[in-house]
């Protein structure tokens, strides 16, 4: 079990804060300033919204003697991506009324908006109650949003799996009714614990968060083992069989610490459906509960409980608490791990058009007007909207005879033709938030990834490499969030301007890069890549792609 004589601070603030109540109440009418107090900083979390600030403004306000200007990021809780056309609509409107007016896709299949005003927390929290969306536990020391292999294009059991996602989503939901209470103004906020036990979580929750991924072979899409927990769907003809479950996939790091690493899930069995997967679900969760390391929040992911208590002992507890053991990994095979641009149709006849959105960010702006034409999708209501891993969107559910409507509405805005522009590299490249806003980043990340890809097709098409369908990802700290340690070519910001780079990723995701060159400038990256491209474009095997001749040549 975690050292319980050695606790960390938030370890004591979970614990006393009256089932993630708090002094929320409190912080929320304090009209003297923007920012919430310290310990519900850290239980705003778990009602899914993060405390930041301009990082742009620091200085000048800091220079003024002013308070940093603090706002709040929102995401919300949608298992398996999946929105309705009128949810859609009225997210459009409250991003407008209340946020930055972006509407951010995230790595983990839902949505967030950005810079929301202390005094505007309540009133977005319950225009998205109004239709029956929720932001609960999307963030903080619980499991966190379930993603799912996001277009039903791939597969006949798509359905099953979305409603996998769905209903691990609520049996890990926590059983606390503070989110209620302090935004919904749901009686009464005191002396409710006793009245609300909560088996998974208890009064401790999780010691970090915990992810779950589900996927369907042949397509890695969701990154499946860089989950905590990670579901591989088992098809035979057709069918559903069950699924290999893997765990103690976690990617972040912490800079000049050794003892932190990323990780890849380890697969330890396979399980029916039904029951049972949700039985062993609820089993793992709680053996992170009670052995994850709850001393050094840096070390507290379940990868570092498996690699502590070894495989074999990790699964010996599970089939102790499961009352049997799983059954052996069954065979699949990766191919691919990408979304499916423009049109697809599905077994049921349905038509699906996944849009590119470059790092998730939905606005207007002097390109394309892709906030208004995703609007005016909505009000045909002849659409579903579906959220990607990848940070994209697809219009879903489309009916044979309502495509020809879609369809235009799509060539009005021109959205096929943007689709077509994003070149290979741009399409399989994702960033996460970073500056402004995140106050762990140490560099840029989607405000500049698009400008470096600029310069690097040039280099590309240097070596007759442009269509190579390179998986590139950044971000400004080493958590992770865009996944970059299981890119081919990944960027992890170290100070401003500053990024190490890592190779050797494969095409499918079941392999991690490797650092290969640290503290790069722009000027820097732009040479090393140069290089790099030109002797892979001079001797690479037949259909050798960049990761795999990375790691064979400079790497292995």
């Amino acid at each position: 079990m975690s050292d319980k004589n050695n606790l960390s601070p938030t370890e004591r603030i979970k614990t006393q804060s009256r089932g993630l109540r708090g002094t929320l109440k409190d912080s929320l009418h304090d009209e003297l300033t923007g920012a919430f107090r310290e310990d519900d900083q850290a239980l705003v979390k778990f009602h899914g919204m993060y405390q930041q600030d301009d990082r742009d403004r620091r200085e000048e306000r800091s220079a003024k003697k002013l308070e940093w200007l603090y706002s709040f990021m929102i995401r919300l809780r949608l298992p398996g991506g999946f929105m309705t056309p009128e949810q859609w609509i009225q997210l459009h409107h409250i991003a407008g009324e209340h946020s930055t007016g972006v509407i951010k896709i995230t790595t983990r299949q839902t949505i967030q908006l950005h810079g929301i005003l202390k005094s505007h927390i309540k009133p977005t929290i319950k225009s998205f109650n109004t239709i029956h969306l929720d932001s609960i536990a999307a963030c903080g020391d619980v499991n966190r949003n379930v993603i799912c292999s996001a277009n039903p294009k791939q597969s006949p059991i798509h359905e099953e799996i979305y409603q996998y996602a769905r209903t691990i989503s609520e049996m890990a939901l926590p059983k606390t009714r503070a989110y209620y209470e302090v935004w919904l103004d749901q009686q009464p906020l005191a002396d409710t614990k006793s009245s609300e036990p909560d088996d998974l979580y208890q009064d401790r929750y999780l010691p970090r968060k915990f992810k779950i991924a589900i996927v369907i072979p042949p397509n890695n899409d969701v990154d499946v083992f860089g989950n905590d927990l990670g579901l591989i769907a088992i098809v035979e003809k057709g069918k559903l069989k069950g699924f290999n479950i893997a765990v103690g996939g976690g990617l972040g790091t912490t800079h000049g610490n050794a003892q932190t690493y990323p990780r890849l899930g380890t697969e330890i069995g396979f399980s029916e459906p039904g029951d049972k997967l949700l039985k062993t679900i609820y089993n793992i969760i709680t053996i992170q509960r009670d052995y994850g390391n709850r001393s050094d929040r840096k070390l507290s992911r379940l990868k570092y409980t498996l690699d502590k208590m070894g495989v074999d002992n990790f699964k010996a507890e599970l089939d102790k608490r499961n009352g049997y053991p799983l059954q052996k990994v069954k065979p699949y095979e990766f191919t691919e791990r990408k979304d499916y641009y423009g049109w697809q149709q599905n077994h049921e006849g349905k038509w699906y058009f996944t849009i590119f959105i470059e790092n998730g960010r939905i606005r207007d702006d002097q390109d394309v007007a892709l906030k208004t034409a995703l609007l005016e999708v909505a009000q045909t209501g002849k659409a579903n909207f579906r959220f990607t891993t990848n940070q994209n969107l697809i219009l879903s559910d489309i009916a044979d005879e309502d495509k020809a409507e879609i369809d235009s509405i799509l060539s009005k805005y021109h959205l096929q033709a943007d689709n077509d522009k994003a070149r290979a590299l741009r399409r399989n490249a994702m960033a996460c938030v970073a500056f402004n806003t995140c106050p762990l980043a140490l560099a840029e990340a989607q405000r500049y990834l698009p400008t470096l890809i600029n310069k690097i097709e040039p280099i590309l098409d240097k070596y007759n490499l442009g269509n190579e369908e390179i998986i590139l990802r950044m971000t400004g700290c080493p958590n992770g969030c865009a996944r970059p340690y299981i890119a081919e070519i990944g960027f992890i910001g170290t100070a401003y301007g500053l990024y190490n780079l890592y190779l050797g990723g494969d095409r499918i995701g079941k392999r991690l890069n490797k650092i290969y060159k640290e503290n790069l400038n722009e000027e820097g990256i732009l040479s090393e890549l140069d290089q790099l491209l030109g002797v892979y474009s001079k001797e690479r095997n037949l259909q050798e792609t960049f990761g795999d001749f990375a790691f064979r040549k400079w790497l292995n």
